[in-house]
């Protein structure tokens, strides 16, 4: 379900949704719906499934595919689907993407092509080319950290002349660069990175795709819910309540997707391990993000006391 909001076509608060496993390391579909209802439940507008913190790069065809359908059986119509389709092979994303669409998701989330680095305009003709290849929208993925390529913002001008491309989740920590887009285009941007929820969504932004709403479906809503009532003072306030947890999940050394699935667990929700390369958390971790999401809780009780 995309929404008949062109400024936020897929939603205004996303979450980038972990993948759970068994604990053998299976896909684990039941919990997959578990939580993606929790989530809708509790705020959450938008899925983006199989993305950087739902594990993608060691996911098959098969699982991603299927993991679409049962996350759709789930959340049904209340909920915007965005599958994660996005390769270092063009031929391979194109694939991926007709497969999503057919398992109903609403959109495709595609990073930039990483390792190979394309120039330019091999980049813009790879977008293009996975655009045109279903008829679902696309958000482009900007995460030059991972990629190793930056999608430019005259690229991303360019490609917004697309009629399917229509918006862009930014992970490029450029604010000059955003706002330059924002200015010459009508996509809508999310923001990637969740401590830039609210200085995004100040300037223009529609939404964002958060990696800490997996346990917290609602603390970012509220900041976006406090600024479209006027009262930023609070919105700022709660997004800086935050800072505990984004910190602990984030920006501790460990794979959002390392830490989301550890506070997940501890907090007895679906989720499982990780699978390698990638190593589960460790108790000294664990220990710290459960403290980080109590504090966060208490104040959360105090302020509404």
């Amino acid at each position: 379900m995309t929404t008949d909001d062109d400024s936020a076509p897929f939603g205004r608060s996303l979450c980038a949704m972990v993948t759970p496993f068994t604990g053998s390391g299976a896909l684990d579909l039941d919990g997959a719906q578990r939580l993606a209802d929790r989530l809708v439940a509790r705020g959450c507008d938008g899925l983006v499934l199989s993305g950087t913190t739902g594990e993608s790069p060691t996911t098959t065809d098969a699982e991603k595919a299927a993991l679409v359908t049962a996350v759709r059986e789930a959340v049904g119509d209340r909920a915007a689907l965005v599958a994660g389709v996005g390769t270092a092979d063009t031929r391979h994303t194109v694939e991926l993407a007709r497969a999503a669409e057919k398992a109903g998701a609403d959109g495709l989330l595609v990073v930039a092509p990483y390792y190979s680095r394309p120039p330019q305009d091999a980049l813009e003709a790879h977008f293009r080319e996975v655009a045109d290849a279903s008829g679902l929208p696309v958000m482009l993925y900007d995460i030059p950290g991972r990629t190793g390529t930056r999608i430019e913002p005259d690229t991303v001008v360019r490609l917004a002349a697309h009629p399917r491309i229509v918006a862009v989740k930014d992970c490029a920590y450029d604010l000059l660069g955003t706002q330059k887009v924002l200015s010459r285009t009508g996509l809508a941007y999310y923001a990637g990175c969740d401590e830039q929820i609210l200085p995004l969504y100040a300037i223009g932004a529609a939404g964002y795709v958060s990696t800490v709403a997996n346990a917290v479906p609602e603390l970012f809503r509220a900041v976006l819910d406090a600024f479209d009532a006027g009262d930023t003072g609070r919105a700022a306030l709660l997004q800086r309540r935050a800072v505990p947890l984004v910190e602990s999940m984030m920006a501790a050394g460990l794979p959002g997707t390392v830490t989301a699935k550890a506070l997940l667990g501890a907090l007895g929700l679906p989720a499982g391990p990780v699978r390698a390369p990638l190593r589960s958390a460790d108790r000294e971790t664990t220990a710290g993000l459960l403290a980080a999401h109590g504090e966060l809780a208490a104040d959360a009780g105090q302020s509404q006391a």
